[in-house]
């Protein structure tokens, strides 16, 4: 799962979107606030390979890439957008392949620009970065080379307070940074910085009018966070191995970065500080049960702007939802399994 599978929907409900074998389900609240529903198939009945990218746009829709096999030894990424949690999703549409056909070559990304379109971000075969968008008024344009070396898969898909998209890649020693500088145009590549970072622990937040965050681990295990044009700057240890979830929100009268990852002791770890102020410190702080070893973990805000919290393990199905009580701090409400 890439991106932000737990989600507020245009109409206040919150919904996670689930692997199934070879299918993608949607659970969401009946309202805001209320009980949760029984998962729903999205896109119809087309069979997927395993994993699926989710990016949500300003208007609350939700975006979804996902592999298909076509032919034998090929595979093709499809689409489907889903306006409402409590309405069926459009049917997977083909979108191609990065290189016009062949087998599966990385975990899409994608991201929505201010305009509602979706751009969808690959690897492609040459282990360059490759992307398809869709056009203002329906369909989809050619799929662009974006170039690059050696990209590494877990790409992080982000759009800025700007409306414009933004994607950050590992490669070996290093971090690649595309950004559109003018709505509608193809991102460019604008920034690379010499990191030791950890394939497939990219994570990326609209922090200010002016950037986004890029949250990484780096080879000696410290969680990083970095500003293209600036440095990046070293933020505690990680509690565990994979990609943190993110999320801004209001602590207390603050504008904080609420940060958490399922940690080495299988427990769910939170950590927040004032959003850009890497500076100000964080520290971990665990809770709820021990989770399976694949759990992963899902931040958002609930219509009324409060934290809300997921786990999910693929492997068993697990999932758990806990959010944030109504006093100071980050206490949390018990964790409770649907």
């Amino acid at each position: 799962m890439n991106g932000d599978w737990l989600l507020r929907g245009r109409d206040g409900r919150l919904s996670v979107y689930l692997p199934s074998g070879d299918a993608v389900l949607c659970r969401a609240e009946r309202g805001p606030g209320a009980p949760w529903g029984t998962p729903r198939k999205v896109g119809g009945e087309q069979r997927l390979h395993p994993g699926f990218a989710v990016g949500r746009g300003v208007d609350g829709y939700a975006h979804l890439v996902a592999w298909r096999p076509t032919v034998k030894g090929e595979s093709g990424l499809v689409h489907s957008t889903h306006f409402r949690p409590h309405l069926a999703a459009l049917d997977w549409q083909s979108i191609g392949h990065p290189n016009r056909k062949g087998e599966v070559t990385g975990a899409p990304a994608v991201a929505v620009d201010a305009a509602g379109r979706a751009h969808v971000f690959v690897r492609n075969q040459g282990r360059g970065l490759s992307m398809v968008a869709q056009k203002e008024k329906g369909g989809w344009e050619p799929w662009r080379d974006l170039k690059g070396r050696l990209v590494e898969d877990g790409l992080a898909a982000v759009t800025g307070e700007s409306g414009r998209v933004e994607v950050y890649a590992a490669v070996p020693g290093g971090i690649v940074y595309w950004r559109q500088e003018e709505a509608g145009k193809p991102p460019v590549q604008l920034e690379a910085l010499e990191a030791p970072v950890r394939p497939g622990t990219l994570t990326a937040l609209a922090t200010s009018a002016e950037s986004t965050t890029l949250y990484y681990t780096d080879e000696s295990g410290d969680l990083c966070a970095w500003r293209p044009g600036g440095k990046p700057y070293s933020l505690l240890p990680s509690a565990g191995p994979g990609p943190v979830a993110a999320v801004r929100c209001e602590l207390d009268g603050y504008d904080c970065t609420l940060l958490a990852q399922r940690s080495a002791s299988g427990r769910v770890a939170f950590a927040a500080y004032p959003t850009q102020d890497e500076r100000a410190g964080a520290w971990w702080t665990e809770s709820g049960p021990q989770l399976p070893a694949d759990a992963r973990v899902a931040l958002t805000t609930d219509e009324a702007g409060r934290v809300t919290a997921a786990s999910l393990s693929p492997s068993t199905g697990q999932f758990l939802l806990t959010g944030r009580k109504d006093e100071p701090g980050l206490a949390l409400e018990a964790w409770r399994q649907l």
